[in-house]
């Protein structure tokens, strides 16, 4: 095989045709429809909010390296700035949407005692400043606030310069060195950010198309990083990699192609921009080759900036599984769209019923004494959930998928608490055994250990804040889920997962017998898109992607006995 050849080259670079066209038009009046664009009220409000804050972090370094003792030539010359990053930056922002921030200071203002010191206290007592929430102990430390209304995600970054200057490049890696790893998580959301802006060969056809794919993703119930689905730069990763596939794709054409490709794709093989660069910082990248860990990601998307980070690392068996399938659903009504030569948008974006899919359910229950404490809390544990789907896919020997659902739910009576579900099914695959489809499971030991060991090592627990975990059955849904406290007249769906009630008095919430109803649905797929693009590779470049790539998930998972086990009501009201 020709190794002169360029593994990112165009599949196809066929322009639209009449059709295409056509179709693109009934796509951009769905999308207004939809009301996936601002206004230009609110953009402007955005505009003069980003300018008040950067002039608050400027003021800030001042007054903090005056109080440092500098001269006052330093402090004159004392600067931060701001940048953005995230659906702001890329531009497929919609009304009411948060915007990713990040503030670039000098060496000499910490982020423990500066940043979310000094800054945080001065932005605290501003009248302009509401719901201040400092996440102090995350992978990526952030702070929360509305200013004016609007949103805003503000990260940090000290970077190795004792004055800042107005036209800094961060896109240099020399902006990484001498900084420490959080510091450098900081700087690459926005350093991936204007890489992908750069990589795409039509910015304006990817942000249309990725508008698209933003919209479909919510209303499929697969946007939400934290819970092991997509988030915003792994959609934005997907859709530019498909637009480099189809440089001359207008937007219509590249909702359709996307869900060709990802309904053909060969997870765990990588999806990537660009050839994953090792630097010359010594800074860990994403090498399956290097680091065994790598070779465990189930769905990697890698970031293009310096230094490559797989963005998908929270994605499980489960939740891949579930992807998967939606890719499978949209290529399908995509396929019947170019088919009929019709335009049925409104079914490719048909929110998923998940209230009604599923005969098992848990329903995760948090509490706290005010709304400090539950917007603490809340973070906390919804970074913690895809955990407990983790432990149940290891406890059950992947036997039970997990569907957590992205979003939280609140009934009004209850102003300090909130409700997550996950969706439970058996996993559908064909077995000859009738006994494997009578397997028991147990899930007491695995909710007991995600409370006390994943759950109640928070830092910052306080004795009102609790959690409680049990089993609800699809008709033990309280209505507070539904639309307007109603709930449907009809389920419209289910996952083939039979569950039979405990016949014991010692609780009313065990899954004691999960068995399939009906036959594993055998799915064709057609490697036509894949080969061409795998097409491209060398042997060595195949060996790389595919073979050290490949999930090594054959280490011995926990195994549950089988019997009459159960799960039973799980409280924790504090460690």
């Amino acid at each position: 095989m020709d190794t002169d050849i360029d593994i990112w080259q165009p599949v196809s670079r066929s322009s639209p045709d009449k059709f295409d066209l056509l179709e693109n038009q009934e796509l951009e009046k769905f999308l207004t429809k939809t009301g996936v664009f601002e206004s230009q009220e609110e953009s402007s409000k955005r505009e003069e909010v980003l300018g008040r804050l950067d002039q608050i972090v400027k003021t800030w370094v001042k007054n903090l390296s005056r109080a440092k003792g500098y001269s006052e030539s330093i402090v004159d010359e004392a600067n931060a700035k701001l940048f953005t990053f995230g659906s702001y930056r890329l531009g497929v922002h919609g009304p009411g949407a948060d915007i990713d921030t990040l503030c670039v200071g000098p060496n000499y203002a910490s982020r423990s005692e500066d940043f979310f010191g000094g800054l945080q206290k001065m932005l605290s007592e501003m009248p302009e400043v509401e719901e201040l929430h400092p996440i102090t102990e995350a992978y990526v430390p952030v702070m929360k606030f509305k200013f004016n209304g609007v949103s805003i995600d503000l990260l940090y970054a000290n970077v190795s310069l004792s004055c800042i200057p107005e036209d800094l490049d961060i896109s240099q890696d020399s902006i990484l060195q001498n900084v420490d790893p959080k510091t450098v998580r900081s700087l690459n959301g926005c350093r991936v950010t204007d890489l992908i802006l750069r990589l795409v060969p039509n910015v304006k056809t990817f942000r249309t198309a990725l508008k698209c794919m933003r919209l479909w993703a919510k209303q499929r119930g697969v946007y939400s990083n934290v819970s092991g689905f997509l988030g915003g730069i792994n959609l934005a990763l997907l859709v530019a990699r498909v637009c480099q596939m189809y440089p001359n794709a207008i937007p219509s054409m590249l909702v359709t192609r996307f869900f060709r490709v990802y309904d053909q794709w060969r997870w765990p093989l990588p999806v990537m921009l660009c050839p994953v660069e090792e630097g010359s910082l010594g800074l860990q990248i994403w090498d399956p080759r290097t680091n065994c860990m790598d070779k465990l990601h189930r769905m990697p998307i890698i970031t293009p900036a310096y230094p490559s980070m797989n963005s998908s690392y929270n994605v499980s068996a489960s939740t891949l599984q579930f992807m998967v399938q939606e890719f499978h659903r949209g290529n399908e009504i995509c396929r019947a769209i170019e088919v009929s030569k019709g335009s049925c948008w409104d079914s490719l974006f048909e929110p998923f019923a998940f209230f009604e899919t599923y005969r098992n359910y848990l329903q995760i229950d948090i509490a706290a004494k005010n709304g400090v404490d539950l917007l603490n809390w809340k973070g906390w544990v919804e970074s913690r959930i895809r955990l407990l789907t983790l432990k149940i896919e290891r406890d059950t020997n992947g036997m039970v998928q997990c569907h957590p659902h992205p979003g939280e739910f609140s009934e009004k009576s209850k102003p300090f608490r909130h409700s997550y579900f996950m969706g439970l099914q058996r996993k559908q695959q064909g077995s000859a055994n009738p006994k494997e489809s009578q397997l028991q499971v147990d899930l007491r030991t695995t909710v007991d250990e995600f409370i006390n060991y994943d759950v109640n090592e928070y830092a910052s627990w306080k004795e009102n804040m609790s959690i409680q975990v049990f089993h609800i059955k699809r008709k033990e849904i309280p209505n507070f889920v539904f639309p307007g406290g109603v709930r449907p007249s009809k389920p419209i769906g289910e996952r083939h997962l039979s569950v039979k009630r405990s016949r014991s008095h010692t609780t009313d919430a065990a899954i004691d017998t999960i068995s399939k109803k009906t036959k594993r649905s055998e799915n064709t797929v057609h490697f036509d898109i894949i080969s061409e693009i795998l097409g491209n590779f060398d042997s060595s470049q195949l060996l790389l992607l595919e073979g050290l790539c490949s999930n090594s998930s054959s280490s011995k998972p926990l195994m549950v006995e089988n019997g009459k086990h159960r799960m039973q009501r799980s409280h924790a009201a504090g460690a």
